[in-house]
């Protein structure tokens, strides 16, 4: 049964789940987040060979930023399973969506978006597969919410709770600044982002061959300076991170050479300077790596 602990000096939620975790690798992540005035940060670990499960701060809400992606990018598989729109099939591409406030038109900004080359295709018919592609890899805010008027965040919100997800909220696409403003926003846990996770690596999330190709998108995300720097180089790892002001995250599945995959999730907010947020999250993925190999 789970239960819960404080470490006061921290003010961290510390969930055991199950073969709790080693009281040294807690207090060295204690220890790294307090290394960052006003940081706060919430993991969650599932290892995929056995039952050790545990979370800090990890039922605690973060804006989700871009890990949102990974809903939609399951529920979009889970439609093509159901023969509801083919991946293959060619939309009309553009760069007008509506407010989920008053149905308003609004665009996205290309110097606001990590992915330049999908905004050179406006007009243009283009493949559902390579939008689902850019909105993983690059991020790309222009392919998420083409997306998402696509099969609706309605939807993708109901997959994700109907998988476990229970505090996940899609309700938007990307820079609907109405809704922002009214404090409608996508938000995760970092449990919940790690159960979703779990669900594709488990072959339960979709079909066992959507479940494949999510994978193998996650695995060529093109932003690596978080969980997958803070392990041995080579180590293959299928990822979603997330940016906004003061928030940086990293969802990942780390596959280590000849042993089993477990699922990481770091989630954090109260960091001003990206760069420092990146570093923590490297560090934090060294330290459950190095726990994990001497266990």
């Amino acid at each position: 049964m789970a239960h819960s602990l404080s470490l006061l000096a921290l003010g961290t939620s510390v969930t055991l789940l199950t073969n709790a975790p080693d009281s040294t690798l807690l207090e060295r992540i204690r220890l790294e987040v307090a290394t960052v005035p006003g940081a706060v940060v919430g993991v969650s670990y599932h290892d995929l060979g056995s039952s050790r499960r545990w979370s800090l701060n990890g039922d605690s809400v973060f804006h989700a930023a871009s890990t949102m992606k990974v809903p939609v990018l399951i529920e979009l598989f889970r439609q093509a399973d159901r023969h509801e729109l083919n991946l293959d099939q060619a939309i009309l591409l553009v760069n007008q969506f509506g407010s989920i406030v008053d149905a308003s038109p609004y665009s996205l900004d290309p110097a606001e978006d990590s992915d330049s080359l999908a905004y050179t295709r406006v007009g243009e018919r283009v493949p559902i597969r390579w939008l689902a592609d850019r909105m993983i890899t690059e991020s790309s805010n222009l392919a998420t919410n083409a997306l998402i008027a696509l099969v609706g965040a309605a939807h993708a919100d109901s997959s994700a709770r109907m998988l476990g997800a229970t505090r996940t909220r899609v309700l938007r696409g990307v820079e609907d600044i109405k809704a922002f403003d009214r404090g409608l926003i996508n938000v995760t846990t970092p449990d919940d982002m790690a159960v979703l996770l779990v669900a594709i690596q488990e072959r339960r999330a979709a079909s066992a061959e959507a479940c494949e190709a999510m994978l193998a998108i996650l695995l060529r995300n093109s932003d690596n300076v978080m969980i997958p720097a803070g392990l041995p180089v080579g180590t293959r790892v299928a990822h979603k991170t997330g940016t906004i002001t003061g928030v940086r995250h990293d969802a990942a599945i780390v596959y280590p050479a000849g042993g089993s995959p477990y699922v990481l999730t770091i989630y954090t907010r109260g960091i001003p300077r990206t760069e420092v947020a990146e570093r923590l999250m490297a560090s934090i993925s060294r330290i459950v790596w190095e726990a994990r190999g001497a266990q």
